[in-house]
């Protein structure tokens, strides 16, 4: 059986503000991210966004502290991926850039500068 992916695909971490002061702009922020992943999957790549990992589990959780257990899931996503695609800075978008770079992997600050991979969908 052959590989999921092939060899010049990467996971891709998607990160971008989603915390905003009314709903729509929280919604309006996922939808950046979703396109930014949308076109990382058209270029060949696997996209991972943290916090569509994050939001589900911990709407139907009972936590204390909201953001951490959000920050806590995403940043566990983002250490899995192989790039990040950074599509505007926030404090939590910041911090998993940060992740990425001390790892050594590259962070990219547009989606040209992602190359393509070659899992074409």
């Amino acid at each position: 059986m052959a590989n999921f992916r092939e060899t010049t695909a990467m996971i891709i971490g998607v990160a971008g503000p989603y915390s905003a002061d009314t709903e729509e702009q929280r919604h309006a922020n996922l939808e950046r991210l979703n396109k930014a992943a949308a076109m990382l999957l058209e270029k060949g790549h696997i996209p991972l966004i943290g916090i569509n990992a994050a939001l589900p589990v911990v709407d139907a959780a009972n936590v204390i502290d909201r953001y951490k257990a959000i920050m806590d899931i995403s940043m566990a996503v983002i250490d899995n991926c192989e790039a990040l695609l950074l599509i505007a800075e926030s404090r939590g978008a910041n911090m998993e850039r940060d992740l990425v770079l001390s790892k050594g992997l590259p962070v990219y600050y547009s989606i040209e500068e992602v190359p393509d991979g070659n899992s074409k969908y």
